[in-house]
This record gives C-alpha cells, sequence and structure tokens, in this order.
C-alpha cells in the first residue's frame, strides 16, 4: 500500500534551517507528485510547496516563497523541503501528501481547490518544527 513517511523536523532557532524528507513506497513514485503541508495549533492545514512528478514545476505558498526549496531524488522516492531562515510562524506539524494518479501540480498557483488537503488521499504521519529562541 502507498507509506509516506516524513523525517527531519525538531527545534530551531529564529533564523535557522532544516531539511525535511519525504520518502515513499507502495506506488509508482517517478509519476506522482508530492505536496507539503502545515497545520499550526488552532489553524486549518495549509498547503505549503509542491513538486511535480517531472521536476519541471514546483509552487511555494507565499508565505515561505524565497525561504523554503523542494526537490526531489527519484533514485531515492524522497522528496526534500529545505527551509531556511525560519521564523516562530513557521512552527507546525509538517505533512507530506499524494494522490491517485497526480502528477502535476500546477494548478496550485492557481486554485484554491488544488490545494485544499482534503483533495489528497495519502498522507504521512507528519513531523513537527518548532521555531523557538
Amino acid at each position: 500500500q502507498v507509506q509516506l513517511v516524513e523525517s527531519g523536523g525538531g527545534l530551531v532557532q529564529p533564523g535557522g534551517s532544516l531539511r525535511l524528507s519525504c520518502a515513499g513506497s507502495g506506488f509508482n513514485w517517478d509519476y506522482y507528485a508530492i505536496g507539503w503541508f502545515r497545520q499550526a495549533p488552532g489553524k486549518e492545514r495549509e498547503g505549503v510547496s509542491c513538486i511535480s512528478s517531472s521536476v519541471d514545476y514546483a509552487y511555494y505558498a507565499d508565505s515561505v516563497k524565497g525561504r523554503f526549496t523542494i526537490s526531489r531524488d527519484n533514485a531515492k522516492n524522497t522528496v526534500y523541503l529545505q527551509m531556511s531562515s525560519l521564523k516562530p510562524e513557521d512552527t507546525a506539524v509538517y505533512y507530506c501528501a499524494t494522490d491517485h494518479g497526480w502528477e502535476d501540480c500546477s494548478l496550485w498557483s492557481h486554485s484554491a481547490i488544488a490545494r485544499d488537503p482534503y483533495e489528497y488521499d495519502f498522507w504521512g504521519q507528519g513531523t513537527q518544527v518548532t521555531v523557538s529562541s
């Protein structure tokens, strides 16, 4: 079955960096887009970044643009989220997700529905990121 496993979270000071990993198995990884979502306490889960299967498109929410970089290594079935210049407001549980037949995430740039967490069936367990001094 489809499995996604996140890792790399932790406690970091403001201005610091972390790299999250999302490892997948049980599906044809090369043909699936992967999205990163986050959920802060008391807030709704939101789409932060995604990368298409062909690596020719990546999306970033305005709140993380210029600070986060998404990449993928298909040989390792892994997507990375490099987070830099972290702020306290980045504190959240970070999840990776995908869905049946989802190859292209370019809709994320102009469709709130495409970024809706309810559109995605496959999720990891999440990894906690805490930005605090």
